[in-house]
């Protein structure tokens, strides 16, 4: 069984396009250069669009070594 749809993987695949045409933007407005944020732009993209996609990985706590 596939984990993304193929909604999903086209819509990353857009994504990876327009970042390397320079024409990828952040919600801040500033160019995406990082391939991994292309791919997390896309799969945002596809879950809003309603494309089965896995859930977000919650958020690793950062502990301080004392």
């Amino acid at each position: 069984m596939a984990k993304y749809s193929k909604k999903a993987g086209e819509k990353v695949a857009e994504a990876v396009h327009e970042m390397k045409r320079d024409k990828l933007k952040t919600s801040s407005g500033k160019k995406v250069t990082s391939r991994k944020q292309a791919i997390a732009i896309g799969l945002s993209e596809a879950r809003e669009a309603g494309a089965k996609v896995p859930k977000k990985a919650p958020a690793k706590k950062k502990t301080s070594k004392r």
